[in-house]
């Protein structure tokens, strides 16, 4: 069986935006249980210093899912848009709204993405890709770090999730 654009980058997204989702409604929760998760906090929290916050780990899950559809469509992707700050309410319904909209694409659709140039462009800075390689090579890569960081940073904070809350819903076979 050939495996699609499609497989690789829709699938995947909706699979990982499903339990980034369940995993910020465990914060979500365990901060209405418990008094020392405060969520308002929660959306500055860095790892380190030198690392971008809570928040923007959660835009680029969406900016690296999404957007890179929408970037393929355009034949250009950069960094994430300036967004405004983003409460952990909004977060997660920017989670929630990219897998809504990623569900709505018609697989014929995105596999018919196949082989499009895309480039990715930071100021005058320019890496030529095909849709594939993009996908495999940068954009997942950089959702998975993206969602992973978030998760840790909850799991810090007290969180109790585990791996099948990273995991999600595995396609398996039937």
């Amino acid at each position: 069986m050939a495996i699609s654009l499609y497989d690789i980058s829709v699938a995947n997204y909706l699979q990982t935006l499903d339990a980034v989702t369940g995993f910020l409604a465990k914060g979500e929760q365990f901060a209405r249980d418990n008094n020392e998760l405060d969520l308002a906090k929660i959306v500055d929290t860095r790892l380190r210093p030198d690392m971008l916050p809570f928040r923007f780990q959660l835009i680029s899950v969406y900016h690296h899912s999404l957007g890179a559809i929408n970037g393929i469509k355009d034949g250009l992707f950069g960094p994430p848009p300036a967004m405004p700050d983003l409460d952990y309410a909004g977060l997660q319904k920017l989670v929630g709204d990219a897998a809504i909209e990623l569900r709505a694409m018609a697989r014929e659709d995105v596999d018919g993405l196949e082989g499009r140039a895309i480039k990715f462009k930071a100021g005058k800075f320019e890496i030529p890709f095909t849709a594939e390689h993009f996908v495999l090579s940068f954009s997942l890569p950089n959702f998975y770090f993206h969602a992973t960081t978030a998760y840790d940073m909850l799991r810090i904070a007290g969180v109790p999730l585990g791996k099948m809350d990273f995991l999600g819903n595995m396609r398996v076979a039937s």
